[in-house]
């Protein structure tokens, strides 16, 4: 096969209709749009979202703040769960900013957020901006101790 063989598969390239050339061309005089009204003009249809005299419909929602309508102030939380913090020893002090060097928070300015999903058999100091319920009560089960920043 030589570059001068090469040829698209059959079928894969169809001509444009030509419209307007004649009526043995099948599309000529109303160059297939029927005859007169809106849709039969260049430029046919009103803008994008017309609804003929109703309200449209993006003007009828509530009038909300912020892309995709998420809260302006929503606070985002790191998460870290109880069963990364038995990684550290006994009787050290848990902060933001030993858990993000330690790799368990990506950015360092987010908040904390110690979760109870897993096990604590460990007494530690935990330092945190929030604690779930059932995180406070293992960790202060397993003699340590929580604070919140």
């Amino acid at each position: 096969m030589r570059l001068h063989d090469l040829k698209p598969n059959p079928g894969a390239k169809k001509s444009r209709k030509r419209l307007g050339r004649g009526i043995s061309a099948g599309q000529g005089k109303t160059s297939g749009r029927g005859t007169k009204g809106q849709s039969s003009r260049s430029g046919e249809g009103p803008r994008l979202y017309h609804q003929g005299g109703n309200l449209p419909f993006f003007r009828r929602l509530p009038f909300m703040r912020g892309e995709g309508f998420t809260p302006i102030n929503r606070v985002e939380y790191s998460e870290v769960n109880l069963e990364n913090l038995n990684r550290f020893s006994a009787g050290s002090e848990i902060t933001p900013e030993v858990l993000f060097e330690a790799g368990f928070v990506r950015k360092a300015n987010k908040p904390v957020v110690v979760l109870g999903n897993g096990e604590i058999n460990i007494a530690l100091k935990v330092r945190v901006h929030r604690v779930s319920k059932s995180a406070k009560a293992k960790i202060e089960a397993a003699g340590g101790s929580v604070e919140t920043l």
